[in-house]
């Protein structure tokens, strides 16, 4: 399985180190921009702290990023005394969503996962999506050479497999911002990055972050 892609003719991705790369999902032929990074320790160990706790964390927003959104994370963190860092990352990454979307509401939903929340490949019906994985096996995605569209949507006995080379199969990193822009974005009603969420290991939980814009 493969982290981060190599080059080829036909590539319909864009990854690179600085959220000017972020900007490249407005290209027609791009439906995943990906800024990689690295949590950086002050980071790495809020997360931490808040699945060291049983308590699991479904929060969500819609709204506009500021004081109000981090003021309402806050209340709902399993450790808040420890969280700032998250905090401000979540905040950050939202104004960044809404200045790049030109909007004031964004949905905002950080949630712990034991399970994988989407197991079969699929795309997404709205426009775009920005998801990042803070702990845990991060997203998987497809590079259409690799899909037979046919077979996406609900299962049935008589539909071809999706995945035409196993191969082919990638994986986003822990901490990359990624945009996936879906079936709902005008002019790309055929070409939805297909993904899905990946199964983590017996015991072991995902933290992850998702936005959508509007």
């Amino acid at each position: 399985m493969l982290t981060h892609p190599s080059r080829d003719i036909s590539q319909h991705w864009a990854f690179g180190q600085d959220i000017e790369v972020l900007p490249r999902i407005f290209e027609d032929d791009i439906t995943l921009a990906v800024m990689e990074r690295r949590l950086d320790p002050a980071l790495a160990l809020a997360v931490r702290a808040q699945l060291a706790g049983p308590r699991s964390l479904e929060w969500y927003w819609r709204g506009a990023p500021g004081q109000a959104m981090q003021s309402d994370l806050a209340r709902r963190l399993p450790a808040p005394d420890a969280g700032a860092a998250l905090l401000d990352d979540v905040a950050t990454i939202a104004e960044a969503m809404a200045f790049l979307f030109d909007t004031e509401t964004i949905g905002i939903r950080l949630r712990t996962l034991e399970g994988a929340m989407c197991p079969r490949f699929h795309v997404d019906n709205l426009a775009v999506r920005l998801v990042t994985t803070y702990a845990g096996p991060a997203s998987e995605w497809l590079p259409e050479h690799a899909v037979n569209r046919a077979g996406l949507g609900a299962p049935h006995p008589d539909k071809p497999e999706i995945v035409a080379d196993p191969d082919a199969i990638r994986q986003l990193a822990v901490g990359d911002l990624a945009l996936l822009k879906g079936c709902g974005w005008v002019g790309n009603e055929e070409r939805g990055l297909v993904h899905r969420s990946p199964q983590p290991a017996a015991g072991e939980r995902r933290l992850l972050l998702a936005l959508d814009p509007g």
